[in-house]
């Protein structure tokens, strides 16, 4: 082989150890790996309107938690959710979980509303008091028709 050949070679070996590095930073970054650290609990919800599989899972603000599997449930017509949620994250078992929206013009996140019970959930215990997500369309129909029935 010429050294023309042999500079193509290391040249292309380093352009594919840099592209396999991004992509492996990407994917830590954006929360993409599955890791197994945690433990899964589940919610069923009426709408889950913005939220999928990565999804954030939020207790104050800060992220403890991804949405790891969405089915709807053929019998309830319901959005069955499971996510896990960070080892040392003890969540208390009167909470909530809620579809919250960053902002206007912003994504959808499920936050914890925690409760006051000194007994936490256990790895598969479902959470029962959910709210579902709130269309901002419906809203303003119903403020714009002069809906006061709520």
């Amino acid at each position: 082989m010429s050294t023309h050949n042999w500079t193509e070679v290391i040249v292309g070996g380093a352009v594919l150890a840099v592209a396999v590095s991004f992509g492996v930073y990407a994917s830590q970054s954006t929360g993409l790996s599955q890791s197994s650290a945690g433990y899964e609990l589940g919610a069923s919800f009426r709408s889950l309107e913005g939220v999928g599989v990565g999804t954030d899972v939020r207790l104050a603000g800060v992220k403890i938690g991804t949405v790891t599997d969405v089915d709807l449930n053929p019998d309830t017509y319901r959005a069955d959710t499971t996510f896990t949620i960070a080892d040392g994250i003890l969540v208390p078992d009167d909470s909530a979980i809620v579809i919250s929206s960053e902002g206007l013009l912003g994504g959808n996140f499920v936050e914890v509303m925690p409760g006051g019970s000194p007994l936490f959930f256990e790895p598969g215990d479902e959470i029962e008091d959910t709210q579902g997500a709130v269309s901002l369309i419906s809203l303003l129909v119903k403020f714009v028709a002069g809906d006061s029935s709520e």
